[in-house]
């Protein structure tokens, strides 16, 4: 089994396409067993479903692409025998299957935690109707399949560490708890766990102040109180007492203050406040690291040039689907942290240009098609003449 280590040592002078490809394979492939009948080999029925993420097709359009692939009725047979509790288990060691050249045991990074929505046409049934969310229109739907994703925001090594579906009736507390025990796993520290507003809560922050998780969370300016402390022409610290439904809670605010200077023809100043815990940070200092939480953003954006497309029901295909859709975002940063940081003094740094996003997908697809055999010919219908 080709392992990322072996890989790394292969390359010398150039990444090849097999290279991409292979990698992308061999994180499931080593991590799952589904059962298969016949002589279909499970790698082939993985090398299916990475052609369909690095080319945007679905179970039904690879068919049609490439010859030595599964019918479409094999591949949704065999993928509805895995089952979500196994995948849950499994997704994280398929994900950091090629981290191990960037995180170093013991070291501290930047994390964020945030949702991202597919959109969801279809019907809500018995089986998916805990995972089917409402939400706000987007797409022209309102029902979203939602996923949260724990993500290291450090520049250079900016990897999701973990992606889990979000369920109904499962507390944001309780994914962090999970979320923590991955970091546990990956034994590396936190410096920092960035979350947006969506996480504003007593609960979240009685739990992380429990936990001493260092964090950074946007304030939400509710009440008259809280409006009057975010009123100032100087950063500064403040305390805040969180009323809810437990306890009174008592919070740390660092208050940065930006000036406007006619930005969008507004002038004055804006006080942006965020609740903190486990730093000594100054308030702009705690604006710039909650700033790069955004790169996230970039990561969901890079994740849907690779998310096959799918109209299915099934939560596990779709899962899965999503797994690999980040697990091929992860494997090219691996790929650019080994192989395109410049050899300098100083911190470390890539040229994302010569190796980029766009190019790593291509190659994933070029690897595959030579095993798949793309399909180079169509029987015609009719014959003119």
């Amino acid at each position: 089994m080709v392992k990322h280590r072996q890989i790394a040592r292969r390359i010398k002078n150039e990444i090849q396409a097999k290279d991409c490809s292979e990698l992308a394979v061999e994180a499931i492939n080593r991590n799952i067993t589904i059962s298969i009948n016949g002589t279909l080999k499970q790698k082939t029925l993985i090398q299916s479903l990475v052609g369909m993420s690095a080319n945007k097709l679905s179970v039904h359009s690879i068919n049609k692409s490439v010859e030595k692939v599964p019918c479409e009725t094999s591949v949704r047979y065999h993928l509805s025998k895995m089952d979500l509790d196994s995948l849950l288990e499994l997704q994280s060691k398929i994900l950091t299957y090629s981290n191990d050249q960037i995180l170093v045991p013991g070291k501290s990074y930047h994390f964020a935690i945030d949702f991202t929505d597919d959109p969801y046409y279809g019907e809500t049934i018995e089986t998916n109707k805990d995972y089917v969310i409402k939400s706000k229109m987007k797409n022209s739907t309102t029902t979203f399949y939602s996923y949260i994703s724990l993500y290291i925001t450090t520049k250079g090594q900016r990897l999701t560490l973990a992606v889990l579906p979000v369920k109904k009736g499962v507390s944001k507390v309780e994914y962090i708890r999970k979320f923590l025990a991955f970091i546990e796993d990956a034994k590396v520290n936190i410096e920092i766990l960035c979350l947006d507003r969506g996480f504003y809560s007593n609960d979240v922050f009685s739990f992380l102040q429990k936990e001493n998780i260092p964090h950074i969370v946007p304030v939400r300016k509710h009440g008259q109180e809280l409006k009057k402390i975010l009123r100032g022409n100087h950063s500064r610290y403040a305390p805040y007492t969180m009323m809810g439904t437990s306890e009174p809670l008592d919070l740390t605010l660092a208050i940065d203050v930006q000036y406007l200077q006619g930005k969008n023809k507004k002038f004055g100043n804006v006080n942006l406040g965020y609740v903190v815990y486990g730093i000594d940070w100054k308030p702009r200092r705690v604006y710039q690291v909650y700033k790069n939480r955004f790169a996230i953003e970039s990561s969901y954006r890079i994740r849907n040039i690779v998310k096959a497309k799918t109209s299915s029901r099934n939560v596990v295909l779709r899962y899965l689907l999503t797994i690999i859709s980040f697990l091929l975002k992860n494997i090219w940063v691996a790929l650019q942290w080994m192989f395109f940081s410049k050899v300098q003094r100083g911190p470390r740094t890539i040229d994302e240009d010569l190796f980029r996003f766009d190019l790593f997908r291509l190659f994933v697809w070029e690897g595959l098609r030579k095993n798949l055999k793309f399909v180079s010919c169509v029987s015609v219908l009719r014959c003119p003449g």
